[in-house]
């Protein structure tokens, strides 16, 4: 667990931070986790593990509970997921099914173990398709359930595609490291700790059918001594995750879609979320690194084989009131004006209200037509002019909120849940899905549009429940769910260079599943504000490597409340992200040297974001306090630390331990802003820890580090 200890005088703030093991894999982590794919989708008593202190074989598949005897916990071979069919319990009814198992490898470092079974009275056969990865403790799987009969299956309902008992052992209690989703209110991804006491359970989940409305879909559980478990819930839709104590040692798992009670119609099948584990010893910092680099590894978007760099793009959505006034004129305009100050675009963004709107402004979409009275040429003209210069184009689309009075709900009324009105376009219906499909590959392909963005701006669920039969509840939610996938699957089939952005109301829908095809790059409908914007930083970056946000500035603005502030170091790195957005005014007489200066630092440090993350102090909207954290790259002897000392600070020094250095070697730590560097050895920085004293309140400092010894 983490402890932060505080102490010194009105001048002086020491922080002590967890220690200094590197990131690293261990050998006991990946064998639990070949364990339990042998015990739950292998059916085979598990191995036994190795003590870590003697090195000798331990049965481990078994603890002492409370009450003395035997319990069978993780390590049962009872499959980790649980449905009721035709009102049996699942590990009643699967008894007598038929059963299949078929292993093959997917690459030198994934093997998919699909398990099949099958009711051979009803024909309702489910597929348990699970991925073990060999070079991480993680594994992942997803349910599929099928009607192979000629007839409406019965009942399935209460279908959790997670379900396992553990047992914690003597010595400490279950804590639950989880955290707020993106609600736009500047606690946006903000780390919690819950401690599950006997008796006590947690329910965490979805709101409104967006995944990370209000929660987000990413635990880490922790227990005594130094183990620990990431959970996470890929689902697009309304899940909710249940963490139940028992009045002993044990706590129950759960997992999945909220509501499931539904038959199946002959030949139709559905998916449930995915779910993902990996497993954990040390501490629970380190384990996130793991994850951050298994995202890295296996399941981020990598356009064109590569994952995206760090990217500086902006728009005039600030000037235009996102599109509604814009031009072909006037962004060609602004687009040059970034280039001639010297500010290097990668991509020119242009957001809401470039179609066909009818007079009701950017959000009565619907007509995804390009409005030729403003874009005479098309976005294509844009689009030309941006690559002759070397930059990329982004556009928005929000295709699955469809108001009255558009294309859509004048010619296809029966593709919207919602019908003439206006509602949510029916993904899951197969015309609508085709239909959306080709219509965007063509926008994509004919105005020469880069990077694909889809917002999200309404609340799914009361359109799919209202869809539902009393026998098919869940059913609406699960087909526009797959719906969606496969159309974004489909995009990215044909356009293999194309980066995907997320966006629903800021980052409302950033699952596993939906940050597998995308990168969120509008991270929250919170903006610019810098404290709210720090700890967004400091929540988000302990799960997601790749994310973005905005900075802009003004001649005359106050510091605080809009967060739009004069070109100034406190503001621009309180909202640095791997992708920067800008939304300067190029028509005001800024500092664009100032701007010149701190974008190229920005360019020379953003590297190292996708290294390992430390926090370097709690997180906190406090803003007497001081906030940091360490971005650290061992493959290449290079790091970052971010400083921030806020408004009504009393400290102005302090001292970060830094984590992940070697401790005999020798590293050259430099001022980004100053070019002033100093010789620390490794083992002072991480025991003494690297001092940072900052004159100006609020105040930032931004130091890189490099081996050079």
């Amino acid at each position: 667990m983490t402890h932060w200890i505080y102490a010194g005088i009105a001048v002086l703030l020491v922080v002590s931070t967890l220690g200094t093991r590197a990131v690293t894999v261990s050998g006991e982590e990946l064998h639990e986790a070949r364990r339990w794919v042998a015990a739950r989708f292998l059916g085979r008593a598990p191995a036994p593990a190795p003590d870590p202190g003697t090195g000798l074989a331990v049965d481990a598949s078994s603890t002492e509970n409370a009450r003395g005897g035997q319990r069978l916990s993780f390590f049962t071979t009872d499959p980790p997921f649980s449905f009721v069919y035709d009102g049996r319990p699942s590990a009643e009814a699967i008894a007598s099914w038929q059963r299949a198992l078929r292993s093959r490898d997917l690459d030198d470092q994934r093997t998919e173990h699909s398990l099949c079974l099958t009711d051979p009275k009803t024909g309702l056969e489910l597929r348990c398709v699970a991925v073990e990865y060999r070079d991480f403790p993680t594994i992942e799987w997803t349910l599929y359930f099928r009607n192979t009969g000629t007839v409406d299956t019965p009942i399935l309902e209460q279908i959790q595609p997670l379900d396992a008992l553990m047992d914690r052992g003597e010595g400490g209690e279950f804590l639950l490291h989880h955290a707020v989703g993106s609600p736009a209110d500047g606690n946006d991804y903000g780390p919690r700790e819950t401690l599950l006491a006997p008796g006590t359970t947690r329910r965490i989940g979805a709101a409104g059918g967006r995944p990370t409305n209000t929660d987000w879909s990413y635990f880490n559980l922790e227990w005594p001594p130094g183990r620990g478990l990431i959970v996470v819930v890929g689902w697009p839709g309304q899940w909710v995750a249940e963490f139940a104590r028992d009045t002993g040692l044990g706590l129950r798992l759960r997992a999945g879609q909220e509501l499931t009670r539904f038959k199946l119609l002959p030949g139709e099948e559905i998916r449930t979320p995915l779910i993902v584990l990996q497993f954990w010893q040390g501490d629970w910092i380190g384990a996130q690194n793991v994850w951050r680099r298994w995202m890295m590894a296996h399941s981020m978007p990598k356009p064109g084989g590569t994952l995206p760099p760090p990217q500086l793009v902006a728009s005039s959505s600030r000037q235009f009131d996102e599109m509604i006034r814009a031009n072909e004129t006037n962004q060609i305009q602004f687009l040059d004006r970034y280039l001639e100050e010297g500010l290097k675009l990668d991509y020119w963004w242009m957001d809401a209200g470039w179609y066909i709107h009818h007079g009701g402004g950017w959000p009565r979409v619907g007509t995804w037509l390009v409005d030729t009275n403003r874009f005479p040429r098309g976005l294509r003209a844009v689009s030309d002019h941006a690559h002759r210069k070397g930059v990329k184009i982004l556009v928005w689309f929000e295709p699955e909120r469809v108001t009255a009075g558009t294309w859509l709900t004048e010619n296809h009324p029966e593709w919207v849940l919602g019908g003439a009105q206006g509602g949510l376009l029916n993904l899951g219906d197969t015309s609508a899905r085709q239909w959306l499909i080709e219509h965007v590959d063509r926008l994509l392909t004919e105005q020469g549009i880069d990077l694909y963005r889809q917002d999200f701006n309404m609340d799914p669920l009361p359109f799919w429940r209202k869809n539902d039969a009393p026998d098919r509840q869940g059913i609406t939610e699960i087909k526009h769910v797959t719906g969606y996938l496969d159309y974004w699957d489909e995009l990215r089939r044909r356009h293999p260079n194309l980066l995907i952005d997320s966006c629903a109301s800021g980052g409302r829908r950033n699952d596993l599943e939906t940050m597998r095809r995308a990168v969120p790059l509008w991270r929250s409908d919170y903006a610019y504000e810098a404290i709210g914007h720090q700890c967004m930083t400091y929540g988000i970056s302990l799960w997601l490597p790749f994310h973005g946000t905005g900075t802009v500035a003004t001649r005359n603005a106050p510091y605080y409340g809009s967060g739009v502030t004069p070109v100034e170091p406190y503001a621009f790195w309180s909202n640095v992200t791997p992708s920067l957005g800008c939304g300067f005014d190029m028509r005001e007489p800024l500092d664009y040297a100032a701007l010149r200066r701190l974008v190229g630092q920005w360019r020379r440090i953003a590297p190292n974001f996708s290294g390992d993350f430390y926090p370097l102090t709690p997180w906190s909207r406090d803003d007497t306090t001081w906030m940091a954290w360490q971005f650290h790259r061992p493959e290449s002897g290079r790091g970052l630390v971010q400083v921030f000392r806020r408004h009504n600070s009393h400290y102005e020094s302090a001292r970060f331990p830094l984590r992940g250095l070697k401790a005999e070697t020798l590293y050259r730590v430099e001022n980004v802003d100053t070019g002033a560097a100093t010789d620390m050895a490794g083992r002072e920085l991480a025991e003494a820890g690297l001092p940072v004293s900052i004159a100006e309140k609020p105040g930032a400092a931004v130091l890189t580090y490099t081996e050079i010894q």
